[in-house]
C-alpha cells in the first residue's frame, strides 16, 4: 500500500491566467511617450540623480560629467514628458522629479539589467 508521501507529485498544465484589462488607447500612447523619454542613458542617469535630491544643471553636469548643453537638452525632453519640473531660484533652475513612480521605473529597469549580467 502506498502512502501520500510515496506518490510522485502530478504536474498539471495550468490554464492561462485571465487577460488583464487593456488600458485605453490614449493611456497606452502616453505610457509609450513616457518610456521613450526615459530611453536615453543620460536621461536615466538624470532621473537617478534627481531621485536622491533636486539638482540644478551645474550639479548634474558635475555629477554626470556631461556638458551643460547636453544636460539642458535632456532636461527639456524630460520636462516635456512630465518627468521633471524646474523651479526657478534666482538665476538657477532647480529640477526635481514630478513623481516617485518615475524613479521606480528607472530603478527597476537598472536592477533588472544588473541581475541579467
Amino acid at each position: 500500500m502506498t502512502t501520500p508521501t510515496d506518490v510522485a507529485p502530478v504536474h498539471h498544465e495550468h490554464a492561462p491566467a485571465p487577460a488583464a484589462e487593456t488600458p485605453a488607447s490614449a493611456a497606452l500612447v502616453a505610457a509609450g511617450d513616457l518610456l521613450r523619454a526615459l530611453a536615453a542613458p543620460v536621461r536615466i542617469a538624470i532621473v537617478l540623480q534627481l531621485r536622491s535630491s533636486p539638482r540644478c544643471v551645474h550639479e548634474l553636469v558635475d555629477a554626470l560629467e556631461v556638458t551643460q548643453p547636453l544636460i539642458s537638452q535632456h532636461l527639456r525632453v524630460l520636462k516635456s514628458a512630465g518627468v521633471v519640473r524646474g523651479d526657478r531660484r534666482g538665476r538657477e533652475v532647480v529640477y526635481r522629479l514630478v513623481d516617485d513612480h518615475l524613479a521606480h521605473i528607472v530603478v527597476d529597469a537598472v536592477a533588472h539589467v544588473e541581475e541579467e549580467s
